[in-house]
């Protein structure tokens, strides 16, 4: 399409908006202000889509005044507008003017693959993985791509602050953890937010995960799960227990009655109901992870977190050849690819972290920013970084090394054990990193027998305990054949 022939099509589309603009909302949906090739029709179409937005008249004459003293403005090419005729079917047009500015991005896609295509210093890996980000950006709307203006900053700050507002006291801004407290702290997990959760063997972050992405599910977002360490199916009978109050290691060896087999029919179908996604490779690169999520979030676009488990399991576009400072190098390009993947998805990526074991000789074990293995790129790229601490996993194994060495001593009949195995045990979220917030820890509770962490219904009272209904946790959902979606791309 010649430019003089587009010129005369994006004249017409805004001649029609002068003319009606209740054909703005139907045109914004295909174009925006950047898919127009001339910079006065980007900025007439941006000032009119301010007058919409706030209810106001978009003709001309109330225009011209708005947009007068800006440099792009053109006297001429506003008369030339003004003496086109409005068209009947403006649609048609966007589609044309959406259709030349496609085009023109797949023009410099193939510019850049011609470029670098021969170039031996750059890796065919990298070339694909940048291809495939320009194009994946081809389908999201106009209006998130390139340059914004102060003006239109101010303008979009205000408007979060407005809806700010009308939330009142709701501080929640991002998906709920499940967790009051945590919530407050954090406002949620929020879109563009890379959130790291650490702990050590046998402290239960990938339990408490799961417990958070029932709660993501229950309002209707959807979740990627990549478990690097885990099958999907262990990691659904995790959730069941959670969902449907049955012991773990009872569903295990089958031991159910009706009730609990009813139960668990029950519960199946209504997380089967959700947009649950889980890929269980072992061998995951970087490449590979913001690959798969680019064309999930294609086709699922409820997908609203992404869950890594864990970090240091991945692996990084390049192959290592070992070495200490290989292997920083290659969590660093992990860590910084997850952060980049929650940007440019505008969704919260929570990635599960293994923890150095220095801390274990610590008198006190509660983790620190300094415990994350190959912390100091993790440290930097994470928006939040939580620990997840139980005093009784360590209790319990200064109790079991105070009774081998009685054995070993012959005093074993001597040996009074001070620890006792609770059904429910105290726990902590420490908030290590908190961008947008204030640093913190956070009282809650594990229940064993179900696999769950629970905030603590009665701060005074860390034993009290009350199973929640599981029709709470899914309400509204509707009953489907079992099914778990898992996706193995």
């Amino acid at each position: 399409m010649e430019s003089l022939g587009l010129q005369n099509i994006e004249r017409t589309i805004l001649a029609t908006l002068f003319f009606d603009s209740n054909y703005f909302d139907d045109v914004a949906e295909v174009i925006g202000e950047k898919d127009f090739i001339t910079p006065f029709h980007q900025l007439l179409f941006n000032a009119i889509r301010r007058q919409v937005e706030k209810g106001e008249p978009a003709t001309a004459d109330i225009i011209k005044p708005l947009i007068s003293s800006d440099r792009r403005f053109d006297e001429n090419a506003l008369l030339y507008i003004l003496a086109q005729a409005p068209a009947s079917n403006p649609i048609y047009y966007a589609n044309l003017v959406k259709n030349a500015s496609l085009k023109r991005e797949l023009h410099e896609i193939s510019t850049y693959i011609a470029q670098n295509a021969n170039d031996e210093q750059i890796q065919a890996v990298g070339m694909v993985e940048e291809i495939e980000r320009r194009v994946f950006a081809l389908s999201l709307p106009s209006e998130s791509k390139g340059f914004k203006s102060s003006e239109r900053i101010v303008e979009d700050t205000l408007k979060l602050l407005e809806e700010y507002k009308k939330r009142g006291n709701n501080f929640l801004t991002g998906l709920n953890t499940g967790f009051a407290e945590l919530n407050k702290l954090t406002t949620g997990f929020n879109g563009g937010e890379l959130i790291i959760i650490g702990a050590r063997p046998s402290m239960g972050k990938t339990t408490f995960v799961l417990n958070m992405v029932q709660k993501f599910l229950s309002t209707g977002k959807g979740v990627a799960f990549f478990s690097l360490e885990m099958q999907a199916e262990h990691l659904m009978l995790r959730m069941l227990s959670s969902a449907t109050t049955v012991p773990l290691q009872r569903m295990r060896i089958g031991d159910l009655s009706d009730e609990e087999w009813s139960a668990l029919s029950e519960s199946s179908s209504l997380i089967a109901s959700q947009d649950l996604f889980i890929d269980d490779h072992p061998n995951l690169s970087i490449t590979q992870l913001r690959s798969k999520v680019r064309k999930l979030k294609l086709q699922f676009p409820s997908v609203g977190a992404v869950v890594v488990d864990y970090l240091q399991l991945m692996r990084g576009s390049k192959t290592s050849s070992g070495g200490e400072g290989k292997r920083q190098e290659e969590v660093s390009e992990i860590s910084r690819g997850l952060k980049l993947l929650a940007r440019e998805m505008n969704i919260p990526v929570i990635a599960l972290s293994q923890l150095n074991r220095g801390l274990e000789n610590r008198d006190d074990k509660r983790p620190q920013l300094s415990d994350l293995r190959e912390s100091g790129a993790i440290e930097q790229d994470a928006d939040v970084i939580l620990f997840l601490y139980r005093e009784d996993v360590y209790r319990k194994k200064e109790d079991q090394a105070k009774k081998e060495k009685a054995k070993k001593e012959g005093k074993e009949n001597e040996y009074v054990s001070e620890y006792v195995e609770r059904d429910i045990e105290p726990a902590e979220i420490i908030v290590a990193k908190n961008r947008n917030g204030e640093v913190k820890k956070v009282k809650i509770q594990f229940n064993k027998p179900y696999i769950r962490f629970e905030d603590v219904a009665n701060q005074d009272e860390e034993d009290s305990f009350s199973p929640k209904d599981l029709k709470s946790r899914f309400s509204g959902a509707e009953s489907v054949t079992l099914s778990v979606p898992s996706i193995r791309m």
